[in-house]
């Protein structure tokens, strides 16, 4: 009996993988070649607006689906299933789900090899603070939702190689040998899948132009900002994120959307997370928090300006941005934050603001940013990382619970997946997760987008109500140039 056998025998999860060469190759022709997204994700990162990050990863045929709706979880292990209600409340049951899903990976493979993967939605901070549940809620979309793939495609940029690895984990009605030879057959079908020439995934659409429309007229928003202007005059706030949703038809498969934002707006955290009824797609710039060997991360991005044409023009915006008291003043607050947040988890005397102040350059603008590390305190768990830094205080605002407690106030409808985190929970106890910013959520053929400004003492509300307007542009116009790709192709054809 072999070892792997023996393994399995007492129920342990293990993985299979099998690694290739793959310079001929990339992410999106391998998810151009799957016959279906369905239950799919593709993960992939930028950084310094420039240079592709190390991993890129796709995730597919998921063993087990998780969703939480308020303090509710609900949990499925086939697609066909209808959920079942789990006895504990949202973050028990998270944890325990992460707890079930424990490989002891071997060396070899990166931390994101197996997994849980999805979004956490903003709304869960009302499991986590006494934050009253004001405005309505959007009952469509779960509150939180994880899938556990079964089959991860990881391609490592650095070696130019992929790694297909396969679950194997233990199930009453199979021996051994069925779940070997089904992990062998699900390799095996991607290995062919990269032997396909790329399929045509041409669909004509009568769509021309994205129209957009916003859940918040102007002059609601402009009245919106001095609300909160007179809040902070009043001394209950420093500062806070107000945000509005904007929709349009979008006809286009998500997918689309996808490549055409990979492409004009390029980021750290890219992201693509096709479930059985809606996709998520978006290009984040910010880490909402980290843990990795038990080591602690933020990264409070705070001041912005544009990228410019040149080496000479860079370097004017950079004096510029590093000279604005205002911006400086907004990014210490962010980075306080972060030290507080870190500091709420670690061990005493860990945490350490590693870099200070720098300026990181993405494809269109640059920041300023910060990093701050901790050292997990051993009394605490994933989850309570996790909680430490939910939600990020560059979509809340300073102090947070007040700020958040306004923003109920305020805004027209609840957040849902805007402002809460997308990434994964590795099964070996890491995570990884982005702030839900650049995001739109595509379902029947219509696509949302949610985008907010820092309101301070001296903003100015029509300045502010542009910021939204021009954030949310980013997505807008990858969808319109997507569409016009569309179009192209279809005068060509």
């Amino acid at each position: 009996m072999s070892s792997s056998q023996k393994l399995y025998d007492n129920k342990v999860t293990q993985v299979i993988w099998k690694t290739i060469v793959s310079d001929t190759v990339n992410p999106v022709s391998i998810m151009m070649r799957l016959p279906s997204h369905k239950n799919t994700f593709l993960l992939e990162s930028v950084e310094g607006g420039t240079k592709r990050g190390r991993y890129s990863i796709i995730g597919m045929k998921p063993d087990l689906w998780w969703k939480s709706n308020r303090n509710i979880a609900y949990k499925k292990s086939n697609e066909y299933d209808d959920y079942t209600t789990e006895n504990d409340n949202t973050f028990l049951s998270l944890q325990k789900l992460l707890d079930d899903s424990y490989i002891d990976l071997p060396k070899p493979l990166p931390r994101m090899a197996a997994g849980v993967f999805g979004y956490i939605g903003y709304d869960n901070i009302k499991l986590i603070e006494n934050i009253p549940q004001k405005l309505k809620k959007d009952e469509v979309l779960p509150d939180s939702l994880l899938i556990r793939p079964s089959l991860i495609i990881i391609f490592d940029n650095l070696k130019d190689e992929l790694s297909i690895i396969s679950t194997l984990r233990y199930d009453n009605n199979k021996t051994y040998d069925d779940i070997l030879n089904q992990s062998n057959q699900s390799i095996q079908e991607i290995l062919d899948l990269l032997s396909q020439p790329l399929r045509d995934n041409y669909e004509p659409v009568d769509q021309q132009k994205v129209e957009i429309k916003s859940n918040t007229p102007k002059n609601t928003y402009l009245d919106m900002v001095e609300k909160a202007k007179k809040y902070i005059f009043d001394g209950d706030i420093f500062q806070v994120v107000l945000s509005q949703r904007f929709e349009s038809d979008f006809h286009l498969p998500p997918f689309e959307l996808y490549r055409s934002l990979r492409r004009i707006n390029p980021s750290p955290f890219l992201f693509y997370l096709n479930f059985e009824n809606f996709s998520v797609v978006g290009s984040s710039p910010e880490i909402l928090i980290r843990l990795f060997d038990d080591e602690i991360t933020v990264r409070p991005i705070a001041g912005t300006r544009p990228r410019g044409k040149n080496d000479i023009e860079d370097n004017k915006n950079k004096e510029s941005l590093l000279s604005d008291p205002k911006e400086l003043a907004e990014h210490l607050m962010l980075l306080d934050l972060g030290r507080n947040d870190v500091g709420k988890v670690s061990k005493k005397g860990s945490v350490a603001v590693t870099d200070k102040f720098f300026i990181e350059l993405y494809s269109h603008v640059m920041h300023i940013v910060s990093n701050v590390t901790g050292i997990l305190d051993p009394k605490n768990s994933v989850i309570d990382v996790l909680k430490a830094g939910f939600p990020a205080g560059t979509v809340s605002g300073a102090p947070k619970i007040r700020a958040m407690e306004i923003i109920e106030e305020l805004e027209m409808d609840s957040r849902n997946i805007y402002a809460g985190c997308v990434g994964y929970f590795s099964a070996r106890g890491d995570m990884d997760t982005c702030i839900t910013l650049r995001t739109a959520i595509i379902k029947d053929k219509k696509m949302y987008v949610q985008a907010g400004a820092g309101i301070v003492a001296d903003s100015i509300p029509i300045n502010e109500y542009k910021e939204c307007n021009t954030k949310a542009k980013a997505l807008f116009n990858a969808a319109q140039a997507a569409l016009d790709l569309n179009l192209e192709k279809r005068n060509t054809k």
